[in-house]
């Protein structure tokens, strides 16, 4: 459940107008609710009461520090892949013993950084990381703490592109491979192994991916104890999917039910990493419209819906082919055409959606883009030379505005003309 919901007519986050919100923000802009954020993070993390547990958010998803602070405050740490999320999840007061540092490229800075920072462990995905992570522990004079990311080689059965357990991903060490580098790990000086992570996919609405996978996991994890490798450590990864159009994913208690059942007998404490299951329906875009037109081709004639967002404000729909709902903030039921809700962008795959049913939409009238939490924001650009948009926050009858509106001076922030260009 989230807190977006039709009143008299009118879409209110919690108590606000999303209207009255825009007239005093402009447009584009997102939009989130705390209620919907808590309730969605206490959702998840209560499923795993009674058991070891951390509930690391993944960053990547949703990364404004407002956010990320109110998970902390629910108990939560972080799932991160840079160095820039790991200085955002500091600032927000995350705890750094409940950080996870997974991604396949981290440089020897960002090493450097999380060791100083005193993260909880290195999700380690290839030998070569292990041995630069065991240099610079070295010079340091520090034990770097690490898990592997061993791939299961498990089908999550979702988008290709979002799909990251498979043998023929980027991701990971195959699970086959992996105890000779546990093996190397246990016997470097500057190197503690802690535990085994995995992570198959986003957007998944099967359980059964995951309960193969912690199978996997366990009898890898049987491995490593005949070698005299204690994992103190379960990392599952996150990729429960939402609802975006008529997906049926499990519920976060079902989810969790499965997993709790399938670790009895393992003593380790079960690290999670979701991310979309809590942000994604905890947010909307909001924008205006800014011209309606039809083109006639033959015997057709298409609609189109011009509005002030773009593939640059929310690139998953060009960029995966992903559906979002998109209603009028002002509902109306008179359902008069099929349209194409299209974006400013110079480009034919600028779009949020296509061949959407919508009612009579007229110039100056705002839509809604629903499910837009996740992966929307932490994805935008500058294309075209446009500042991002401003991110809008609301808690009962009160919102604030957690991230300003870039300005035209930020578009060109660090840009300099040398001596050498004539004028």
């Amino acid at each position: 459940m989230n807190h977006f919901e039709y009143k008299n007519g009118e879409l209110f986050c919690e108590d606000l107008a999303v209207s009255d919100i825009a007239k005093e923000v402009g447009t584009p802009f997102y939009l989130y609710s705390k209620a919907t954020l808590t309730r969605h993070f206490q959702a998840f993390d209560s499923g795993f009461e009674g058991i070891d547990h951390i509930t690391c958010f993944a960053v990547k998803s949703c990364s404004n520090i407002a956010i990320l602070s109110l998970f902390g405050g629910l108990g939560g740490g972080a799932d991160i892949v840079s160095g820039g999320e790991l200085f955002r999840a500091l600032q927000a007061g995350i705890d750094p013993g409940k950080i996870i540092y997974s991604g396949v490229g981290k440089t020897e800075s960002e090493l450097r950084y999380g060791l100083q920072s005193n993260i909880l462990f290195f999700n380690v995905e290839s030998e070569q990381e292990l041995h630069r992570l065991n240099t610079v522990a070295a010079d340091m004079g520090v034990k770097a703490p690490v898990s592997f990311r061993v791939n299961p080689d498990v089908d999550p059965k979702t988008h290709a592109y979002i799909s990251t357990g498979l043998a023929k991903n980027k991701f990971g060490i195959p699970i086959h491979e992996a105890l000779d580098l546990y093996l190397q790990a246990e016997a470097m000086e500057h190197i503690e192994v802690k535990g085994v992570s995995c992570h198959i996919g986003s957007q998944l609405t099967l359980i059964s991916p995951f309960v193969e996978t912690l199978r996997k996991l366990k009898a890898f994890v049987g491995r490593l104890a005949e070698n005299e490798i204690t994992i103190q450590y379960i990392d599952l990864g996150g990729g429960v999917g939402i609802t975006y159009d008529d997906e049926e994913p499990p519920h976060p208690k079902e989810y969790a039910s499965a997993i709790k059942e399938e670790l009895d007998g393992l003593s380790a404490t079960l690290i999670l990493e979701p991310g979309r299951v809590i942000v994604g329906n905890a947010g909307i875009l909001v924008t205006e419209v800014q011209y309606t037109k039809s083109n006639r081709g033959g015997a057709e004639e298409k609609h189109f819906v011009v509005v002030d967002a773009g593939m640059n404000d929310l690139t998953r729909p060009s960029l995966y082919g992903a559906y979002h709902r998109i209603e009028p903030v002002k509902e109306d039921v008179d359902l008069v055409q099929v349209a194409d809700v299209v974006g400013p962008i110079c480009e034919t795959g600028d779009f949020l959606g296509k061949d959407i049913r919508l009612p009579h939409v007229e110039q100056g009238d705002l839509l809604a883009v629903f499910s837009a939490g996740a992966y929307g924001f932490t994805m935008a650009s500058n294309y075209n030379s446009r500042p991002r948009v401003a991110e809008v926050m609301v808690s009962g009858d009160q919102f604030r505005i957690i991230r300003e509106r870039e300005s035209m001076e930020s578009l060109i922030q660090g840009e300099s003309i040398p001596e050498f260009v004539e004028k």
